[in-house]
């Protein structure tokens, strides 16, 4: 029997009756990280790095029971020695490394090969079997340096302000928005922040993220504090009655799926930037060879053509079905709070 299984209720260690990122209620889960579709409701105890602590409190409920493990800190159950490694996702995201008299597998969660800024940067684990995301594995997924689209967002939001817009950016509420905060110049104006933003930055800095000043959007507020600002939304907000307290404004998308033409034109968007949480096609491989994996495990994502293309370079890989659903430009990992916070 493998070490790890993947069964109706998630990615089960049957050795330790531990589920990983489990999408069915079950008594003890180890979570990669706190986005929705990895992090759900209704599970007896949960285990995380400290960083995804509070955010997970803030979506699950006060009352969860949960437990942190720091990065590459060992815990053993019942013979098995688990650990957390850093994914490079957002703040607080982990991989899992479970061994097993002398058998390791590695459980990617989500992950990104390039440093943010915020999140402590991809470590490589070595393993027998790797559990990979491929949200972008395809070859047309390939990211400009962070750099350089930061430097871009900079300088439409320069260009707003000089004509007299408002600047409106959609972002994920937890990991990407807090990145657009992190690394824009906030010296050209404020920042405001969506009620479901603002919330996760105030989790994310109780657990010891350190960001720039940034204002809540109230009714309260008049329209003319927003004059020269950059006002940071979740995808769910957009088309909403919530975005019409901003005009004029030029609005941009910051997603994965900005690489894509037409997808900003669908989008009705004035900018698109190609800014992801998730390693593009290069990154995946360099992830992957670095784990010297003799199987490698496609879940959430292009699996078929990934999988397919690993086999093709000598990787064995074989594809399994998960709830996990990766980055999308429909909509926020957690709508229906970002509705309630707005």
């Amino acid at each position: 029997m493998p070490l790890l299984q993947f069964t109706e209720s998630g990615i089960y260690c049957e050795k330790a009756g531990v589920y990983i990122d489990p999408w069915r209620k079950v008594d003890k889960a180890i979570i990669t990280h706190a986005h929705a579709d990895h992090s759900r409701w209704g599970m007896k105890h949960y285990l995380a790095h400290p960083m995804s602590i509070p955010v997970m409190k803030l979506r699950l409920g006060r009352d969860i029971s949960v437990q942190g493990l720091d990065y590459n800190e060992k815990l053993i159950i019942n013979g098995v020695e688990f650990s957390l490694h850093p994914a490079g996702h957002i703040p607080g995201s982990a991989q899992v490394r479970v061994s097993y008299q002398g058998e390791t597998w590695v459980v990617s969660g989500d992950y990104k090969t390039e440093a943010d800024g915020i999140s402590t940067p991809f470590e490589p684990v070595k393993c027998h079997t790797f559990i990979t995301e491929c949200t972008f594995g395809l070859p047309v997924y390939h990211w400009q340096p962070q750099e350089d689209i930061f430097n871009e967002i900079i300088t439409w939001w320069k260009k707003n302000a000089s004509e007299g817009l408002n600047t409106l950016i959609t972002a994920y509420s937890l990991g990407k928005a807090q990145r657009v905060i992190k690394n824009v110049d906030d010296s050209i104006g404020p920042i405001f922040t969506h009620g479901a933003i603002e919330n996760t930055n105030e989790a994310l800095k109780t657990a010891g993220l350190e960001l720039p000043p940034t204002t809540r959007v109230t009714k309260e507020l008049d329209k003319k504090a927003f004059q020269g600002a950059l006002i940071i939304a979740p995808p769910s907000a957009l088309n909403s009655p919530w975005m019409k307290k901003f005009k004029p404004a030029s609005l941009g998308i910051a997603s994965g799926w900005m690489q894509l033409r037409g997808t900003r034109r669908r989008r009705a968007a004035d900018r698109g930037f190609a800014l992801s949480d998730h390693a593009d096609w290069n990154g995946l491989l360099s992830a992957i060879k670095a784990t010297e994996a003799e199987t490698v495990i496609t879940t959430h994502g292009y699996t078929n053509t990934f999988s397919k293309y690993l086999n093709e370079i000598g990787i064995h890989s074989v594809e399994e079905k998960t709830l996990f659903s990766g980055e999308s430009i429909d909509s926020n990992d957690d709508d229906q709070m970002e509705e309630e916070a707005a």
